[in-house]
């Protein structure tokens, strides 16, 4: 087994061990999904939405939660604790490079987000009727853009944060507009064309208006994919710039 082989199989089992990122990544997208759906309002035709209902548009929302969480809490943390403990000191001493630990985890991260937004979309569909995604290509296109963008921003976190309750506490002061952004705590329907123009500017927000516009059947705006690529690229080029192995 190569070195880079070795790396992602003991970081997959560490990964499945961790009880908490697993809940936030994977269950509590799908569980807040359930909870915005007990809200009777939530489930009626809303003619002022185009004849949907407000549970329809969360789908998209409810499926960055689970992005977000991994992105901006679960990869700093697992990162600049290794950092903190001197694991990463100690993997210079082994054929493994460090790089092979951070491609490993971006990727772990990665699927975890994208399967905790297929489970959201599963339970949207079979719990709630929500209407698959009426753009499954353009849906997955932007999906994968967001996932780039968001574990991008991720990086950066994990590069400047000394520690793990560093990184836990710059997560969680970014949790809050992401979730905003995202429409988590007010429809991105709703709000005002002036406030949508600018969450726009930033990933979630994009992804979000994005995922709504693919679900609904149209292709993304280029604009809104545009910023999802600048999200991955200048977070990373500043990652980069600044991660530090101890």
């Amino acid at each position: 087994m190569s070195a880079s082989a070795a790396v992602l199989k003991a970081e997959t089992k560490l990964f499945a061990r961790e009880p908490g990122s697993l809940f936030w990544v994977l269950a509590f997208p799908s569980l807040l999904l359930l909870g915005f759906g007990l809200i009777p309002k939530y489930r009626e035709i809303d003619e002022g939405l185009g004849g949907n209902r407000i549970i329809d548009f969360y789908v998209p929302s409810v499926v960055l939660v689970a992005l977000v969480t991994a992105s901006l809490l679960s990869l700093p943390g697992t990162l600049t604790g290794y950092r903190e403990r001197g694991i990463l000191r100690r993997m210079r001493t082994t054929p493994a490079r460090l790089a092979d630990l951070l491609i490993a985890q971006m990727a772990l991260h990665a699927v975890a987000a994208i399967l905790g937004g297929v489970l959201a979309i599963a339970v949207g569909r079979l719990v709630w009727g929500v209407a698959l995604p009426e753009q499954p290509l353009a849906y997955g296109v932007t999906l994968l853009l967001a996932t780039l963008a968001g574990l991008a921003t991720g990086s950066v976190i994990t590069a400047l944060a000394r520690t793990a309750k560093a990184a836990q506490a710059v997560g969680l002061a970014a949790l809050f507009p992401a979730m905003f952004a995202a429409g988590i705590y007010v429809p991105i329907q709703v709000l005002p064309d002036v406030v949508r123009q600018i969450i726009a500017l930033l990933p979630f927000g994009a992804a979000a208006q994005a995922l709504n516009q693919a679900a609904s059947g149209s292709w993304p705006a280029w604009s809104h994919l545009a910023v999802l690529v600048l999200w991955t690229v200048v977070p990373m080029v500043v990652a980069a710039r600044w991660f530090r192995w101890e």
